[in-house]
């Protein structure tokens, strides 16, 4: 396993990271969580990303009792907070109050004093930026938190929250980022790397698509992903006949390059020198391994330019706003 420098920060974080969006939050059963998270242990990776809202505390909880075994330092840990976390409607958003709130809930649930990575889950544009930044630095000044990051944030709002924030507090951004889902390449990337913040991308596998496992035409398999109806909520991001028939293409790139297709789509993601860490979800122990296999592997010029020539114009490549991200900035 190779470790990459997290933007700014101090933190080093494996290349392949693990998650637990759908998996570890009631997707899967309690000791294939731990079999999961243990086996990441084993293949070097470091860096475990969750969020409070993820089956409303049901991941973090199972993450405390399984990592809380381990020594803190052994470990890089990010948890997020935006999400609705109980049927009140005010009991979501980045108010001061709720992320003050969140955040010792999280660290409740996690078994631990502090996360090392504190993201914005989405931007809140019903709060005024200064009072949202001014929170997050809070959380940082009592030690709650080592670092701030965000997921899905418009370029507009991370301008806003850096001219807030000055250098330093934002290491970290969250986007969608796969072969199929190239959007944040436009403007994102770009704008990231001048502020020393490093992209640490959700969905490198596209939920799976880019296995090969679903066949165009064909009934989705049991036991996967989209077999699950918990499991299958954003699978109209990446799932269409255009996406698989384009997967189909990808199927003998790989082969000729002696790998496999998760292993390309994760290499594919890890060329760019932006990016720190691609997270992949795993409901089986072998499959954390066959993702961490991708860490290090280089693909040459030629083989890009097969890829690109299989996908055609099938991946999405224009600033697209993610599920539950809004435009629009409040100043107070």
């Amino acid at each position: 396993m190779r470790y990459r420098k997290l933007g700014s920060s101090d933190l080093e974080v494996s290349e392949i990271s693990l998650g637990s969006w759908l998996t570890y939050s009631g997707g899967i059963e309690a000791d294939l969580t731990r079999a999961c998270t243990e086996a990441a242990f084993d293949a070097g990776i470091n860096f475990f990303d969750t969020a409070n809202v993820y089956g409303q505390g049901a991941a973090e909880t199972a993450w405390g009792e399984i990592l809380s075994a381990h020594p803190r330092d052994a470990y890089i840990l990010a948890t997020k907070v935006w999400g609705p976390m109980s049927d009140d409607p005010a009991d979501q958003g980045l108010s001061p109050a709720q992320i003050a709130k969140q955040i010792d809930a999280s660290l409740t649930r996690l078994q631990t004093d502090y996360v090392d990575l504190y993201q914005a889950h989405r931007f809140d544009p019903s709060v005024p930026v200064e009072d949202t930044v001014e929170a997050f630095q809070k959380v940082v000044e009592q030690g709650k938190a080592r670092y701030i990051g965000f997921s899905e944030w418009t370029p507009e709002q991370i301008q806003a929250g850096i001219a807030i924030a000055g250098p330093g507090l934002f290491v970290s951004s969250q986007p969608q980022y796969s072969m199929l889902w190239q959007a944040p390449e436009a403007e994102v990337f770009g704008l990231c790397a001048t502020n020393g913040i490093s992209q640490i991308v959700w969905s490198p596998l596209a939920q799976g698509v880019l296995t090969g496992k679903y066949k165009p035409g064909q009934p989705v398999p049991e036991g996967s992903r989209f077999a699950s109806a918990d499991m299958a909520v954003s699978q109209d991001l990446v799932y269409s006949d255009a996406t698989l028939e384009a997967v189909q293409r990808l199927l003998p790139i790989a082969e000729q390059a002696g790998t496999s297709m998760p292993v390309l789509a994760l290499a594919w993601v890890l060329r760019r020198t932006e990016v720190a860490s691609a997270i992949t979800g795993a409901s089986r122990p072998e499959q954390v391994h066959a993702n961490a296999a991708a860490s290090g592997i280089a693909l040459t010029d030629d083989l890009l330019a097969a890829v690109d020539q299989a996908l055609g114009d099938v991946p999405v490549t224009t600033p697209t706003l993610a599920p539950g991200a809004q435009p629009g900035i409040l100043h107070r």
